[in-house]
């Protein structure tokens, strides 16, 4: 673990894989995936979310707290300041992800910004972080893919998926109480109803039923945070595509039924998809970058970032930033 993250075995992975495809799956549930007993599925799950390699959480819509917009800000930074600026940005409830990243960009992140907000002061706040050179900001049109199961490839062979059209949730969705349980279910996505509703001082069906009813919405996502590296996964890019404008959406729908492609945005400048990408190695890029991306009808080029370390994914802090950190430090 070089770089702080421990590298997982293939049954820890496998566990971890089936915790992605359904976050509060029972143990029974992940046993019979995985092809293990309850009792060691139990006992090998509960360590990896007690060591924190493994997260699971419940993720608001970005217009959980209002009608939002969501813009992609790359931030250039100077030399050695780069860590801290992402542990400033980690603290900021707008900000949705924040990594580190290789090539033209130091920092790639997500800012969530309300209607009621604006902007230019948002970008501001940013700007003023020590460390923080030079900012550039696109706005999200419209997002194809949000996926959480990335990790499912260790499952199944299937290399395409079919995805479901996204929601557009509305602010009205929500009200104090789904605040309430959103907030307890952010820090544990596994928390038992009874205990949820014991926190917020409700009972438990009502909590099971506003859960139910904001996940079938799609108002809400439970997400299982892993770093790549500990399931093996070499190569975790964030593709900026350039696509001939009558073929934007038919690339974007085509790149979402890829079961490595996490995330697909459409985005407002220069005719782009924003596309995240999570494959097991290099060669595996390389099929991506010849085989599919080369030969998508309508699409003209590409520029890609590495993702070096993520602080933060759907508003949640991701756990095992914190070693990756110290051992960045030593390496120094």
């Amino acid at each position: 673990m070089a770089d702080g993250i421990a590298r997982l075995d293939p049954l820890d992975r496998r566990i971890v894989a089936a915790l992605q495809s359904n976050g509060r799956a029972s143990w029974t549930e992940i046993s019979e995936l995985c092809e293990t007993s309850v009792a060691t599925a139990a006992r090998r799950g509960q360590q990896l979310l007690r060591d924190g390699i493994v997260r699971v959480a419940v993720v608001p819509d970005i217009n959980h707290a209002g009608a939002a917009d969501l813009y992609d800000l790359r931030l250039g930074c100077r030399p050695g300041s780069q860590v801290k600026v992402c542990l400033e940005l980690a603290k900021h409830p707008a900000i949705r992800f924040v990594a580190l990243v290789s090539g033209a960009d130091d920092i790639f992140c997500e800012l969530n910004v309300r209607k009621d907000q604006t902007l230019q002061d948002m970008i501001n706040e940013i700007q003023v972080i020590d460390g923080v050179q030079r900012c550039r900001t696109d706005l999200n049109l419209h997002t194809y893919k949000v996926a959480a199961d990335w990790s499912r490839q260790l499952l199944s062979a299937d290399a395409e998926v079919v995805v479901p059209e996204l929601h557009e949730c509305d602010p009205s969705h929500f009200d104090p109480v789904d605040h309430q349980i959103i907030e307890v279910m952010r820090e544990d996505g596994r928390a038992s109803f009874s205990t949820v509703a014991e926190a917020i001082g409700v009972n438990e069906s009502t909590v099971r039923r506003r859960f139910e009813t904001l996940q079938g919405r799609g108002c809400i996502l439970v997400t299982t945070l892993v770093p790549a590296p500990a399931l093996g996964f070499e190569s975790e890019l964030l593709f900026n595509i350039t696509v001939e404008p009558p073929s934007l959406d038919a690339v974007a729908r085509k790149l979402s039924t890829y079961r490595g492609v996490r995330f697909v945005a459409a985005m407002l400048s220069e005719n782009t998809l924003m596309c995240e990408v999570i494959l097991p190695t290099t060669k595996d890029i390389f099929d991506f970058t010849t085989n599919t991306l080369g030969h998508l009808e309508g699409v003209r080029g590409w520029t890609a970032n590495m993702v070096l370390l993520t602080f933060r994914r759907g508003f949640v802090e991701t756990p095992w930033w914190p070693r990756s950190v110290v051992t960045l430090s030593r390496q120094k």
